[in-house]
Parts: C-alpha cells; structure tokens; sequence
C-alpha cells in the first residue's frame, strides 16, 4: 500500500477549512522547526522523515481538535529523535504545546519486550488518558499512520504492532467514541494479523457493493424526495459502507451467513435536530414496512461511549432489507470522533454532553495499582469493563446500569451497591425468576430479591461475575467468611482441648 504523503501547503488547507482564524504562523513555525530537526533522515518507506509527522498533524487537524495539538503532532519525534530539548519547545511554543510533546515522548519509550511490553504499554496509556486525553489522539495519529506505511517493516515488526495496535489501542479508541479511528486501526491491523481472512472479507464487501450498490443508490434518492417532500432541504443522505473487520466479526457471529448481517451497506440520514431524527423515522415507517425488533434508540438511551443515533432495518423496495441511521450534525462528528469532538467543543466553550465515568474510574484503578505485578493481575478483567461492548439493563425504577456484555445479575446487583450484591438471595428478570449466572442482555429489566439475614454472597459467583467489581466484593465478603469459620473452628478445638 503506497504511502499518501502531505506536504504543509496541503495541511494548511485543512486547518483553513476547518478552524475559524487559525493561526496558521504557530504551524508553520512547528513544522519549520520538525523539519530541520529531522533532516536527512529517512523512513523506511524511502520518504523523508518529515512526512510522518505532517501526517500525524494531518490527521488530528481532519478531527478539528485545537491547533496546540495540531503543532504538537508536528513536533512529537524531535525530542526523543534529534537534539532538541524540552526547554526549547517551551520558550518557542508554550508549556501547553511543550507538555503534550513531552508527554508522548513518554508514552513511546517501552523498554521491555513480551507480556510486560504489552503491560507497559496498557499502563502508560491509561495514565496519559487519566491525565490529559489529548495525548492520546496524537498516539492514535502516529500508530495510524505507523500502519499505513507498515508494509516497510520486516514481518516480526508487523506482526507486533498490529497486534499492540488490535489489543490497546483501537479497544481505546472504541471506549473513546472515536468510531472512525477505531474502524481504521482494526482495518489496517486486520490486514496484517489474518492475511486470508482480510482478503476473503474484502472480496464478500467488494460482490456485495457490486451487487447492492446500485439499489441502494436508488433507495438514497427515494430517501431524498421524501426529505423533500417533508421540507427537510438540509437534510443529508449518504451510504455507508461496513469497515472489513467489523464485517468479520459479524460473519463470525451468524456462522459466515452473509444474510444475516442487515448493514453491509447502510443509509445513514443527517438532520438538523433530534425533534427531525423522530420525525425522519416515522416518515420512513410510512414509505417502508419496519423489521420487528430492529428500531434501535441510542438517542434516548446512548451507548457509554456516548454514542446517539436512531437506527432501523426495513423492507425496501422489492422487499430487500436496508438499514438506516438517523442523527443529527452533532451526533455524527460525535460518532466518528467521540471524545475528540467533545474536547473540541469544550474548548470552543461549549458544554461536552457525553458522561465519561469510566474514565475516572480508570484513574482510580491506575492509583490503585502500583505494580507491575498487580497490574498484570487485573488487567483482564480491566479489559472487560473497560472495553468490552456494554449492555444497558434497568432497575424496577427504570434507572439504566451500563454493564459489560456477557455480565450476569450477580455483577448488575453489586453494581447498584455492596449490600444488596452480599444479601441477594433471588433475581427476577423481566419479572421471571432466573439464575444467578444468567446472562443479560440490554433492555432486560432486573430486579434483586434480598435476604437480610444472608450473611454474605456465594463464593461459587466468582465463576461467572464479570466485573472487577463484583469479583472483588465477593472475594472481600468470603475472605472473611472464611476467617470467621477458621476462627470459630480454632476457639472450638481450643474448648475441646481444655
């Protein structure tokens, strides 16, 4: 895959389309500065050194986040690369711009190899995410462009990074919102880690377009003349074409059944406002009859990364299946680039709607865990709830607990609080009574039947909690059960003995 190489002239541009009054000086004096600190060196694709980070710079402009980290990815090599120091980005740039390089200078430096590179590298991004996320977009960036222009590594090297990049790095992404980054990392990564299976997708996607895209294209403009028969004129309609490995996760899931997979190529509609989104959707409610059990709501009840949109599956014309997402201009820069656009809008003054618990919830577990050791413990379960897809469940009252998929009523009661997961004694799921290591799915509504004269949960939970959480009360409550029965079991003995 040849490399695409920008050059200033063409970043510039971008930063004109998308920054009101951009202080194009501070980028140039970056790049000027980039640029003679690496001259003369080359990457291995042949190309001067330079044009790595003009991409990186590239593509965090492309996400609109603010010129300091714009310069910032110009300048995230020279100190670790040539002979600038840190001092001296300070007095030219400013400790914002100073910071965020020393900080990925940081996050690169990974001396060892193996499990505990891989455990080191877990750590320091989640300390970088603890303290300044934005550190974070420009390693998205540069591990972006590093895959782009991997086919110059040796194949030891390729199968290294894409791995890192498949197990930390696009799961962050994913947690981020950054849908888009996230889809590219696992593309690119794909690629390198299942040869075959990339290819084979790749040519399902290709048939698939050949044979869908024509129809689709005609279902766009049936689309377009209700908008405008609606007085919707600024209204947008687009096809959307499925990333390749979300494809092959798909795929995997329904047994390689292509029939299944209803959003291959799917019509994404963009309005101006969520009163629009609800109206969009009954109006193609009219035109074409719904799938049951296909009309998703993540408008009123978004994902945990924050992500809204309105999404349906109908019966097009000749009867062929087509999904839609509905969302407004909002709704879609926060789908592709998650916290990245909320950060922007932050800056720009405006209030970030999306609730990232999660994330204090990771600093806290970083403090907690001081060693290498104990990070090593926990990091599989810290995979789960950090990362893995997430269900919404409901209490009774109809409050929303966000749980990992695949969690059981056991993590969902020791979500809600310590006491009513130690006193449980009986779950009912959507009013019928279950078993504790049933698995819950979004939508279920939950409610915990307790014991108060339970003295503690079931050492036997441990085998099917999911949460860290959960597996850590439990692990408290039964230690001290256990301490209790060998001390009870002691002063007996000791009784006996005398």
């Amino acid at each position: 895959m040849p490399e695409i190489v920008h050059t200033f002239d063409e970043l510039a541009e971008v930063v004109r389309r998308n920054y009101r009054n951009p202080d194009l000086d501070l980028l140039r004096r970056a790049h000027d500065l980039a640029a003679s600190a690496h001259e003369g060196e080359k990457r291995l694709t042949g190309h001067a050194f330079i044009t790595h980070p003009l991409a990186v710079a590239y593509k965090l402009a492309e996400m609109g986040l603010s010129l300091n980290v714009v310069a910032a990815g110009l300048l995230h090599d020279v100190i670790e690369d040539t002979g600038i120091e840190l001092d001296d980005l300070r007095a030219q740039f400013g400790d914002d711009v100073a910071s965020l390089v020393d900080s990925v200078t940081k996050l690169k430096k990974v001396q060892y190899q193996g499990v505990e590179r891989y455990v080191e590298n877990m750590r320091k991004m989640f300390l970088a995410m603890a303290s300044d996320v934005r550190v974070v977009f420009i390693k998205f960036a540069d591990r972006l462009h590093n895959l782009q222009t991997l086919y110059a590594q040796p194949e030891h090297k390729q199968q290294r990074i894409a791995r890192e990049v498949m197990d930390i790095y696009a799961p962050i992404a994913g947690r981020l919102g950054m849908g888009e980054m996230k889809g590219e990392l696992e593309d690119l990564s794909f690629a390198y880690l299942q040869p075959k299976e990339y290819e084979r997708v790749r040519r399902i996607m290709e048939t698939r377009v050949r044979e869908k895209g024509a129809y689709v294209s005609r279902m766009i403009e049936r689309t377009e003349k209700l908008l405008a028969e609606a007085g919707a004129v600024e209204a947008q309609v687009h096809g959307r074409v499925k990333r390749l490995f979300s494809l092959y996760r798909k795929l995997t899931k329904y047994g390689n059944d292509l029939s299944k997979v209803y959003d291959v190529i799917a019509v994404r509609i963009i309005v101006g406002d969520v009163e629009q989104c609800y109206g969009m959707l009954g109006i193609l409610h009219q035109a074409w009859k719904p799938l049951p059990g296909r009309i998703k709501d993540y408008i009123a009840q978004p994902k945990p990364n924050g992500y809204q949109s309105l999404h349906t599956t109908v019966f097009g014309d000749d009867g062929e299946i087509v999904e839609f997402q509905i969302r407004t201009r909002e709704m879609h820069e926060l789908a592709e680039y998650g916290l990245a656009a909320h950060w922007r809008y932050k800056e720009a003054g405006m209030k970030p709607t999306e609730n990232l618990l999660w994330m204090e919830e990771l600093a806290a577990i970083q403090k907690e865990l001081a060693g290498k050791e104990g990070f090593l413990e926990q990091l599989e379960s810290l995979k789960i709830d950090v990362f893995k897809d997430r269900i919404f469940v409901f209490t009774p009252k109809g409050d929303v607990i966000d749980l990992p998929d695949g969690a059981t009523p056991v993590d969902f009661a020791f979500a809600i609080h310590s006491e009513i997961g130690n006193k449980m004694s009986q779950v009912k799921i959507n009013e019928r009574l279950a078993n504790m290591d049933t698995v819950l799915h979004s939508g279920d509504i939950i409610e915990v039947v307790t014991d108060r004269n339970r003295k503690g949960p079931n050492p036997d939970w441990l085998k099917f909690a999911r949460t860290r959480h959960a597996r850590e009360k439990i692990k408290d409550a039964t230690k001290h059960t256990v301490k209790g029965w060998l001390s009870d079991m002691l002063r007996g003995k000791g009784a006996e003995a005398r």
